[in-house]
């Protein structure tokens, strides 16, 4: 090696942490990610490994291998790929996708509808943030299996139950994010404002809830999927002769002694979720193109729904 190269190598700027790389190299590295998961899940089923040979036992003419894992406790995936179109018609599959779906936007649109206000309020009143403090600490830090039991006993047994659930479960999430997004609004729009003389109503609604907006709008996307997870808790009873959802049709599977529906599922409420997010986030940058650099398309609507129930009172210098 030469004098040179070692300086050379001391004059390169350090990798850089944290950086962002090209959306073609991150699509690559998740399809290898995929490729990586579906290679162990054939490796680990299928006959592979020769089995041992006792002491003194003859040989046998044909050698014989057998999966790692027995396909009783995982099938393979050539198993549950072949097993899908009876699982889509006989096990009403996109039926209980429905039905999932529709709980989980109840439920959260509940906890949304209800919190973020409750969020915003909590952040521009003390008053109100000290009041609703033990309330988010306790529901964040509740076990979420603890619920189900108390929402039996407060809503019976059926759909609303489930919805309750959901709402409990993620509406005190939806308070605190709400409640730090607009604290985390600087304090020079607000003296600005105030300097113009906006009156408090229009500081909360022309101000802070407008620049605290993106940042709310990203906590529910993420949360959304929270939510996602915690329905198959809610669907672990079945009301009626009414379909049940995806964790009913894992439980019924389960009782069956069937393993390919149960893996189906769970392969594709990440899809799904996935598919949502995806959405949700297209949305977010469209509404939010400053932020996030989306073309803004919904911007203009968004702005007028918002300020539709706002005073139209300028600001007075």
């Amino acid at each position: 090696m030469s004098q040179s190269e070692p300086a050379a190598a001391a004059s390169r700027p350090p990798a850089r942490l944290r950086g962002a790389i090209s959306s073609e190299a991150a699509f690559l590295w998740g399809v290898a990610a995929i490729l990586t998961v579906l290679s162990g899940w054939y490796l680990i089923t299928t006959p592979l490994f020769p089995v041992p040979v006792e002491a003194g036992a003859e040989q046998p003419t044909e050698r014989e291998y057998v999966p790692l894992v027995s396909p009783v406790m995982l099938p393979g995936p050539a198993a549950v790929f072949e097993a899908v179109p009876g699982i889509v018609t006989q096990r009403k599959l996109v039926a209980n996708t429905l039905v999932t779906l529709r709980r989980v936007v109840l439920g959260f649109g509940l906890a949304a509808l209800v919190g973020v206000p409750a969020g915003i309020a909590a952040a521009c009143f003390p008053a109100v943030r000290a009041y609703l403090y033990p309330i988010t600490i306790f529901g964040r830090n509740i076990p979420v299996a603890a619920l189900i039991p108390l929402t039996f006993f407060l809503f019976g047994i059926g759909e609303f139950q489930k919805v309750m659930f959901l709402f409990i479960a993620a509406v005190a999430f939806v308070v605190s994010d709400a409640t730090a997004a607009v604290l985390e609004v600087p304090e020079r729009f607000v003296d600005t404002a105030r300097t113009l003389g906006a009156s408090r109503w229009q500081i909360i609604t022309k101000v802070l809830a407008p620049l605290a907006a993106p940042a709310i709008f990203n906590s529910l996307r993420l949360l959304f999927g929270l939510a996602f997870g915690y329905v198959m808790l809610a669907e672990l009873v079945k009301f009626g002769s009414d379909s049940g959802g995806l964790g009913d049709l894992i439980n019924v599977s389960q009782r069956r002694g069937e393993r390919e529906p149960i893996l189906v599922v769970l392969i594709m409420i990440p899809l799904l979720a996935y598919t949502i997010d995806r959405a949700l986030w297209w949305l977010q940058c469209d509404l939010f193109p400053y932020r996030y650099g989306g073309k803004g398309r919904l911007k203009g609507l968004w702005q007028r729904l918002f300020h539709a129930a706002t005073p139209r009172a300028e600001f007075r210098p």
